[in-house]
């Protein structure tokens, strides 16, 4: 098969970007800022502030939707100082903690009190105005949906330059093993050569039947044309994986320890140092596109 130029159209993301929106409301501004790194599976974390952390489910839900795999930090931050709207006090909670405790320093005579700045500080004491609580979190849901987009932007256009580097190194694949495949029938010929010209110089009488089956054997050791084949399978199915919607890092995965596997069986059947050096380079070729598609999705 001979090298050619492959112009697929490729469709990865990576699973490795960055987004970060902004949004000023009547009641403050919301910042989030979304980071992804390669990861096995779909994992997750949140930092969300306490009025918003009921929309951890919901937004955990929308990144599933959207994404398959790779590590995603979602940080949501909430100002509401520059709003004008001063934190409010949970009265109804604060008096239930205050019974909880007469009941602690009841039961554990000794237990020192908290301050006031420890009961400030517990989670649901200091919420923002009731009236503003579903107009936050709908702004909180469309700014997430924002950021999102542009995260998933971003692992496209760092898709688009993996994919370019992975079909650089297919076409360096591809003219490898062209080029050993050309070697091939030199090689064997020279083989037989060989044995026919140590016999001759030992001047030893061979059964002519025996004679073949040494060179058939010698061919055998040397043939590498099912590995050839299988590598050339390989990287058309590599080419096939890169243009097909949705993810693909696991098989691309695969594929590149079967790559390896031929390059390196094709290693240990040379027999001369050109086939070698071609074995080594392919290996390096596959490293290469391997480390690449670890940040695939």
């Amino acid at each position: 098969m001979s090298a050619t130029a492959h112009t697929t159209p490729t469709i990865v993301h990576s699973m490795t970007a960055f987004a970060r929106a902004e949004q000023a409301e009547g009641f403050g501004t919301l910042q989030i800022e979304l980071r992804s790194v390669n990861q096995r599976y779909l994992e997750p974390t949140f930092r969300l502030p306490e009025p918003l952390r009921g929309l951890e489910p919901t937004l955990r839900e929308a990144l599933r939707q959207r994404l398959a795999r790779g590590k995603v930090e979602c940080t949501l931050r909430l100002d509401t100082a520059e709003a004008g709207h001063a934190p409010a006090v949970n009265t109804a909670y604060l008096a239930e903690l205050a019974r909880a405790l007469e009941v602690v320093q009841r039961e554990v005579p000794g237990t020192a009190a908290p301050t006031a700045l420890d009961l400030l500080n517990q989670p649901g004491v200091l919420e923002t105005g009731r009236q503003d609580s579903d107009v936050v979190l709908t702004a909180a849901r469309s700014l997430f949906e924002r950021a999102l987009d542009e995260l998933i932007d971003a692992r496209a256009r760092e898709g688009e330059k993996l994919a370019g580097m992975i079909a650089t190194r297919l076409e360096d694949v591809r003219r490898e093993v062209a080029a050993v495949r050309a070697l091939m029938p030199d090689i064997q010929q020279a083989q037989r050569e060989k044995l026919l010209e140590r016999l001759d110089t030992a001047q030893t009488e061979f059964d002519p039947q025996r004679l073949e089956a040494e060179l058939v054997l010698v061919a055998q050791k040397s043939d590498v044309a099912e590995e050839l084949d299988r590598l050339e399978a390989h990287v058309e199915e590599v080419d096939h994986q890169l243009a097909q919607p949705g993810p693909k890092g696991r098989r691309l995965d695969f594929l590149m320890q079967e790559l390896n596997r031929e390059a390196n069986t094709l290693s240990s059947k040379s027999l001369v140092a050109e086939t070698t050096r071609r074995a080594v380079e392919l290996k390096v070729l596959i490293e290469q596109m391997r480390e690449q598609v670890q940040n695939i999705e």
